[in-house]
């Protein structure tokens, strides 16, 4: 029977959204009690010394790239990063190659996931085959092999009939359709947002209208057919006001938002040029503080990192042909930290809840809370610590975000899987301040 008693831990359950001085027993696998002056016989003691034990974090959004695109990251790779950040159950979405359309591709992929994975991995499955908007998966044969969501993220769903048939599914079968909300006829050949920014680096732009006006009509396809759509990276203040009205309707539609929407702005875009090339792009900074009070309101209900790891190379080519994209997974919770929590914006809890509770809640997951018969997927948090984010500090093969070389403040020292340590940095505690 394997057995970890965490002592003199700052115990966070979102659930109850407060701190408390506790232990917590871990026994195969599971939480297996909470309280003071636990029977530690036979368990291995971690005496947190009042750092943070919450539940590990959830990531509805995450970009592994295998197969087909190794170079930039892998299943192994990309979840050591995670676990790293504090993720132990993370999404990855559709668009490899080949793109996770098929029963045999998806199994493939859960066999490297079952043999190299680091943390929890649920594929997300191809709406289109190919995700090029021309033909219908076979949804039900990718639901029974694991699939927990059909996207064809990477690209907007053009077919208004078929994006229909995918909600009307949803609603039989009780899975999210996750919306990338992109007309790709109003976003083509622009690589940042449409503004002031744009036209002072003579680029052609990406406007918001972009993102609302295909996010307006699948709203309503989701009010007709009464689907989940999950609108994957919101980033216009238009967008939140749409999923605001629209819940109020009653509409089955949830949201998310990434860090750098929360934090960066099409500010930092002459500095870092191609390092700050994200789709959807940076916007301003009404947009920025749109998503902040849809966060803080609940219109948008979770945080995912969106973790889009590429090469170097592919990063500092000039603006118009750089990549699109951020790496995350290792960052996500440091930045927020860093920027809301440690700045009076969001409570620790509140953060947290976005991390844990509610992307577990969206899609049915166990794991979240902190609860007596949960299961054991754990993070350590020193909140205070203070780090700089360096390409050797980062676990992902990506190093492309326009953190490099900046300082943040919390971090992830342990990442508990079942019960398994999986990642262990406490050495960096003594480096607090």
């Amino acid at each position: 029977m394997a057995k970890v008693l965490f002592k003199n831990a700052q115990m966070l359950d979102p659930q109850a959204s407060c701190l408390v001085a506790a232990e917590c027993l871990v026994v195969d696998g599971l939480v297996a009690a909470i309280g003071q002056g636990l029977n530690a016989e036979g368990a291995q003691i971690i005496d947190l010394q009042g750092l943070v034990l919450a539940p590990g974090f959830v990531d509805l959004h995450t970009h592994l790239r295998e197969p087909g695109f190794e170079y930039k990251e892998t299943v192994a790779s990309g979840t050591r990063a995670a676990a790293a950040g504090g993720f132990t159950t993370i999404a990855c979405m559709p668009n490899t190659n080949p793109v996770l359309d098929s029963v045999g591709i998806i199994e493939e992929l859960q066999h490297t996931i079952n043999s190299t994975a680091a943390v929890r991995v649920l594929p997300i499955g191809a709406i289109s085959r190919g995700s090029l908007g021309r033909e219908m998966v076979d949804v039900k044969s990718l639901l029974s092999v694991g699939v927990c969501a059909l996207s064809d993220d990477g690209r907007g769903v053009m077919n208004s009939r078929m994006m229909r048939s995918a909600l009307e599914l949803s609603a039989e079968l009780r899975f999210p359709v996750i919306a990338h909300e992109e007309d790709h006829d109003l976003a083509a050949g622009g690589s940042i947002n449409e503004g002031e920014v744009s036209r002072q680096l003579g680029d052609k732009g990406i406007p918001g209208i972009a993102e609302y006006a295909m996010l307006a009509r699948d709203i309503y396809l989701a009010e007709l057919t009464g689907g989940h759509l999950h609108v994957a990276h919101v980033s216009c203040a238009e967008s939140v006001r749409l999923i605001r009205e629209a819940r109020q309707r009653g509409v089955h539609v949830t949201a998310e938002v990434t860090p750098h929407h929360l934090v960066f702005t099409e500010n930092i875009v002459p500095k870092w040029l191609g390092q700050a090339k994200v789709n959807p792009p940076l916007r301003t900074e009404a947009d920025r503080e749109a998503l902040l009070a849809g966060l803080m309101d609940g219109t948008i209900d979770i945080i995912a990192t969106d973790h889009a790891p590429h090469s170097a190379e592919e990063k500092e080519r000039p603006l118009s042909e750089a990549a699109f994209g951020f790496t995350g997974l290792d960052t996500a919770f440091a930045l927020l930290n860093t920027a809301l929590v440690k700045q009076g914006v969001l409570t620790l809890p509140a953060l947290l809840r976005k991390l844990t509770l509610e992307p577990a809640n969206l899609l049915g997951l166990a794991s979240g809370s902190l609860q007596v018969g949960s299961p054991a997927d754990l993070v350590v948090i020193d909140p205070d610590i203070v780090w700089q984010i360096t390409a050797d500090s980062l676990q992902s093969k990506g190093k492309n975000t326009p953190l490099l070389g900046e300082t943040l403040q919390g971090r992830v020292l342990l990442t508990m899987v079942g019960g398994k340590i999986v990642y262990d940095n406490r050495e960096a505690k003594p480096h607090a301040s």
